[in-house]
């Protein structure tokens, strides 16, 4: 019984990993697209690949989400916690992906642990929470924006004396690499997220010691991830690319590069599993905000920080739910 739920909990999180790559998909390469640097098809191809080595290049994260947030209870008991966390993340997902909004799939999943564990009246690392995912949350998105800003301001005053027309090719070619960057970014942060919840199954039905990751966790995980990430995530890549401010290939980059340059801090310096959704739309609002106030769409921007601050609860809650009625049929 035991070693049947682990294996549906396996291929649940890759589901949800297939979820995250199609969802998140828009936040490697909606700027580039939007601004022409990329085909979407090429686009798309090139996140794909640069997700799957991104995942390759650490678990630090994995270890947070695997041991930091929850503590599930051992066999059957724990499994359907897990479980019931992976279907509450997918649901809030889909929900979000449907109506365009660019929320977390990490805030998702982190939602689903806490809400499967209270709901079974399991062991919640407050601490955990707060220091690794709380804080991230509030600070990262600020740090993006601000960021991003100077990064700007920066280029403008660089390229004051330039010829407009050469600068907007010569960033595009530039936004080819952040684009790849920030891909790789998304693998090295979103991957591990899966790898963590699919090693806590593995620990909790009693098939492994320990929080290292097992080569094979990491191989499937990065493949669910890049798969999902092929399949493209149209609705959410107008909302980033298109409906928050008309970017151009300078902006562009500047938003990539220091988006992915605050995803690896976090992933190397403080094994945090930050939002790559919100570092990225922080990072677009930064760059637009030094065109005028007026350029960005403030009013899209609010919806969105709406879906961000109800994504830890919603998930929770669907997670919650989830649990109460695998209970019934599988504790």
């Amino acid at each position: 019984m035991e070693l049947a739920l682990i294996l549906v909990v396996i291929v649940v999180a890759l589901g949800f990993d297939y979820t995250n790559g199609f969802h998140d998909a828009a936040n490697a390469i909606a700027t580039s697209v939007s601004t022409r640097a990329l085909s979407p098809r090429s686009a798309l191809v090139m996140a794909a690949v640069m997700n799957l080595a991104g995942a390759f290049l650490g678990t630090a994260v994995a270890s947070t989400v695997g041991k930091g947030i929850i503590a599930a209870p051992e066999g059957t008991a724990g499994l359907v916690v897990v479980l019931a966390a992976l279907i509450g993340a997918i649901a809030w997902n889909l929900i979000t992906w449907w109506f365009g909004m660019p929320s977390s799939s990490s805030h998702a999943l982190i939602g689903g642990l806490v809400g499967a564990a209270l709901a079974s009246a399991g062991t919640v690392q407050w601490g955990g929470v707060v220091e690794k995912v709380v804080i991230p949350m509030v600070v990262s998105p600020v740090v993006g924006f601000v960021l991003a800003g100077l990064v700007m301001i920066g280029l403008l005053w660089l390229f004051k004396d330039a010829r407009p027309n050469r600068v907007t090719r010569g960033f595009r070619h530039a936004q080819t690499v952040s684009a790849a960057a920030m891909a790789l970014g998304h693998g090295l942060q979103d991957a591990q997220k899966t790898m963590g919840v699919i090693v806590l199954a593995l620990v909790v039905g009693g098939y492994h010691e320990g929080f290292d990751v097992p080569w094979w966790v990491i191989l499937i995980s990065a493949g669910a991830l890049s798969a999902g990430t092929a399949a493209g995530g149209w609705r959410i890549m107008r909302t980033l690319g298109r409906r928050i401010i008309d970017l151009d290939p300078p902006r562009g980059f500047a938003a990539e590069a220091t988006a992915s340059a605050v995803l690896y801090t976090t992933a190397f310096a403080f094994a945090a599993p930050i939002s790559t959704t919100q570092t990225i739309t922080s990072s677009i609002l930064g760059v637009g905000a030094t065109k005028r106030l007026t350029a960005v769409r403030w009013n899209v921007a609010g919806n969105i920080v709406v879906a961000w601050v109800l994504t830890l609860p919603m998930a929770a809650l669907m997670a919650a739910l989830s649990y109460w009625v695998l209970h019934l049929f599988l504790v």
